[in-house]
């Protein structure tokens, strides 16, 4: 029988930092909804470290989804991955935090701006949307980055890495606070808004 997990070397190397900024922000106990969650990898480490939240993830994909199952055997505080497409369909649930790795800048901004849309939606008062991945700040990135915006661009040109400043007034006008920055390894960013 083939194994279903797939593996992605970024998961190995973000997931520690990524983890100490949910302990950080998160109570105690909760529902995370986590959009486009690749492989499954994280999820399993966020939930076998969080014990007291509930995960729900999600992926496009059905081979996705069957990667984030097969990572998350055993660790009973993970549901199975739902189909989702933020600019289709969401969840009727309400959660406490919503959490989105590395999506916006490898889809189209109308992908990103549905995910705030659907944030606003969805997060109960007080619940938080985390965004990892890189970000223009200032009008200004690191070269590498710089270099990804490009190779991005090439691949697809509504893809790219957004500005900041862009993506927090746009959170701000669905009722999105912030956004509270924690600067990552690799040039990445932890944005996190909360929902007023």
């Amino acid at each position: 029988m083939t194994d279903p997990r797939q593996t992605a070397p970024s998961a190995l190397r973000n997931r520690e930092p990524i983890l100490s900024v949910l302990r950080a922000v998160l109570p105690q106990s909760g529902s995370l909804l986590e959009i486009a969650s690749g492989t499954g990898e994280h999820v399993a480490h966020f939930a076998a470290n969080l014990p007291g939240w509930v995960f729900q993830p999600s992926n496009r994909d059905a081979a996705g989804r069957a990667s984030i199952d097969a990572w998350a055997e055993g660790l009973a505080n993970i549901r199975p991955a739902i189909a989702l497409d933020v600019t289709q369909c969401w969840p009727d649930a309400g959660y406490d935090a919503i959490l989105c790795i590395n999506m916006i800048h490898i889809a189209p901004w109308e992908a990103g701006l549905a995910l705030l849309d659907g944030a606003a939606r969805l997060l109960r008062p007080q619940g938080l949307l985390i965004l990892y991945g890189p970000y223009r700040v200032g009008g200004s990135m690191s070269d590498s980055n710089m270099d990804f915006d490009a190779d991005l661009r090439s691949r697809d040109p509504s893809w790219g890495i957004r500005d900041l400043e862009t993506v927090s007034a746009e959170a701000a006008a669905r009722g999105l606070a912030g956004p509270e920055v924690s600067t990552m390894p690799a040039n990445n960013l932890t944005v996190v808004f909360r929902r007023a």
